[in-house]
């Protein structure tokens, strides 16, 4: 798959292809069907399908915040990767391109560029200055410069997706129904960095304390079963771990610092910091405790492994 970062990556004999257009962000269940949609225009046309998703994400240009990523954008375009994407086109969000006309989008952007020959948008799809298009003007602007639109309704199994909801389920610490609508666990990401090095130290429990973005969508604090995972694995290397995960501020030791922190079951040997990793969300074990006593904290830390080792045992097939 090609990625092209910006309309001048594009190569200049790219042809006529079929675009699907969106933010993408989580590349949940419903771009799925939509992605699905634009792959088979491109088998029907015998045309490449081209996605243009966008960064920043455009309410951070339109309203001067961004929404907490459901992933990041290199994670995002390995996902539509994965869904049939023949490229990539990461389009710049500016001012410049908001204030475009919808006119004006369609022609230098999917006209000049990528020759559309079909273009498929969610339902709701909004383009051009104001947001003046809508899903209506594409077509008529499709009539006129001769390519056909479909409009996608973001659905999976009779039921309407949106990112908006999947981040409100993660806010609550819901990750078993976030992970049913993006059709896989939630994951965050970033570089293992040392902590307070309690873990090792003074509860038994040694965790990777992961460097994440602070845009990035993270459940509501509490424990959590999941995967510990690296990025890159060199040949016949371990890749991911079964885990306990802690999200939150550490209250027993008054913390006032928000951090993520992952302990991979019965393993006390990984040397990870400096690492580029993984956390995958399975399951909610519990919310965030403050303990008065610190004997009170290891045998609930305990507690906490015992489940989450019961709550991934059909996916490492231990018994239980």
């Amino acid at each position: 798959m090609r990625r092209w970062d910006g309309l001048g990556d594009i190569p200049t004999d790219q042809g006529r292809s079929v675009v699907a257009i969106g933010v993408f962000d989580g590349v949940h269940r419903g771009h799925r069907a939509l992605l699905a949609t634009a792959v088979e225009h491109g088998r029907r046309l015998g045309l490449p399908v081209v996605v243009v998703t966008f960064d920043p994400h455009p309410e951070r240009v339109l309203r001067g915040h961004t929404p907490p990523a459901l992933t990041s954008i290199d994670r995002r375009v390995g996902l539509l990767d994965d869904l049939g994407a023949d490229a990539v086109c990461v389009l710049p969000f500016t001012k410049e391109l908001s204030s475009l006309s919808p006119e004006d989008f369609v022609q230098r952007v999917l006209i000049d560029r990528l020759g559309a020959a079909a273009v498929v948008v969610g339902e709701d799809f909004r383009f051009g200055h104001r947001a003046a298009g809508d899903v209506a003007v594409l077509a008529e602007l499709g009539e006129r410069f001769d390519f056909v639109v479909d409009g996608v309704r973001l659905v999976a199994e009779g039921e309407t997706i949106t990112s908006t909801r999947i981040r409100a389920l993660l806010e609550r610490g819901d990750v078993s129904t976030a992970a049913e609508l993006l059709g896989r666990p939630h994951q965050v990401g970033g570089e293992i960095v040392h902590g307070a090095a309690r873990g090792r130290e003074l509860l038994g429990f040694p965790t990777a304390n992961l460097d994440l973005d602070p845009d990035t969508a993270v459940p509501g604090d509490g424990v959590y079963a999941g995967w510990l995972g690296r990025r890159e694995v060199g040949p016949g290397g371990e890749s991911r771990w079964p885990a306990a995960i802690s999200v939150g501020t550490n209250p027993t030791f008054d913390g006032t610092e928000r951090t993520v922190e992952a302990y991979a079951l019965d393993r006390d040997d990984l040397e990870l910091y400096g690492v580029d990793m993984t956390v995958d969300f399975v399951a909610r074990i519990r919310g965030q405790e403050r303990f008065e006593d610190l004997d009170d904290l290891i045998v609930a830390m305990r507690r906490d492994v015992d489940r989450c080792r019961d709550v991934l045992a059909p996916e490492t097939g231990d018994t239980v």
